[in-house]
């Protein structure tokens, strides 16, 4: 894996406002403005959204180091509470590789940034590179939303994804807390995971995807077959077949809505039963239909 491949991106350029915010590569003394910072004046930012850092890319990358140099700057401003030092913005893991490789001082671009701006653009540097995991890119993308009144539209265009891909790292929330952990450990991908969101047991369900090695096809089948079976077996009613238009119509709204849907219809008339695990769910889904309204 070869050091600086991709500047800092677009997006946060934009957060910057400035032009050098991105880097090609080449020495890192061709980056306007940088300036060689001894590595123990540098402290990592308590707030990075990345928590998991794979110690053979960290080892890959320091070898890059030793041969070619730190090709790109890490971004840095004034640690708070300390006269002189610095706090990491962008650029965690070439600082852990420049100290796993030896080096004494590495190139850094110092800014003047609060801690909503530190935290914004940790999270877009993040997601740019494709670093952070699927439960750590939802609670990224949960901060910006929460912390800066972002729109998902807004996030999408910020990180440089779609707003369905937003909208659907965001619903992995949704899952029980046991359930984000397998994912986060990578147990389960997150394929795997949205399959399970709006489940009446999604716990039980990944226990039994991990231990079968299902795929997520077959994970949606499992949870398909599987839900019915268990809300028969609670309420002592039976579901009957339903034609392909009432089918599709329950797949159409859970998919919207994140949740599982149930529609029971007899000759025009009937019920539509919404399935929420958490309170959590049951706050979005009433979010989300009064904002309908």
């Amino acid at each position: 894996m070869a050091e600086g491949r991709r500047g800092l991106g677009r997006g946060l350029s934009a957060l910057l406002g400035e032009s050098d915010a991105e880097n090609p590569a080449g020495s890192a003394g061709e980056a306007p403005g940088a300036r060689e910072v001894p590595i123990e004046l540098i402290h990592r930012n308590p707030d990075q959204p990345r928590r998991r850092f794979a110690e053979a890319e960290i080892a890959e990358l320091a070898d890059s180091i030793r041969e070619k140099g730190v090709l790109q700057p890490v971004l840095v401003r004034p640690a708070p509470g300390m006269s002189g030092e610095y706090q990491l913005v962008a650029g965690e893991r070439r600082w852990r590789a420049a100290q796993q490789a030896g080096l004494r001082a590495m190139p850094a671009l110092i800014r003047e940034l609060d801690d909503k701006q530190v935290l914004e653009i940790a999270i877009v540097e993040n997601v740019q590179r494709e670093d952070l995991g699927p439960i750590e890119e939802s609670l990224s993308y949960r901060a910006l939303i929460e912390k800066f009144g972002r729109t998902q539209e807004e996030v999408a265009q910020v990180v440089g994804k779609s707003r369905p891909h937003v909208a659907n790292a965001l619903r992995l929330l949704n899952l029980p807390a046991e359930v984000q952990t397998l994912l986060a450990d990578g147990q389960l991908t997150a394929g795997h995971a949205r399959a399970l969101i709006g489940s009446l047991n999604p716990l039980a369900f990944a226990q039994e995807v991990i231990a079968r090695g299902l795929n997520v096809r077959d994970t949606e089948a499992l949870v398909k077959r599987g839900a019915p079976e268990k809300k028969s077996a609670g309420s002592g009613s039976r579901r009957t077949g339903k034609v392909t238009d009432t089918l599709d119509l329950e797949e159409s709204l859970s998919e919207v809505l994140g949740l599982a849907v149930d529609i029971r219809d007899q000759g025009g008339r009937g019920e539509l039963r919404i399935q929420y695990a958490t309170l959590e769910q049951l706050d979005d889904l009433c979010r989300r239909l009064m904002r309908a309204g």
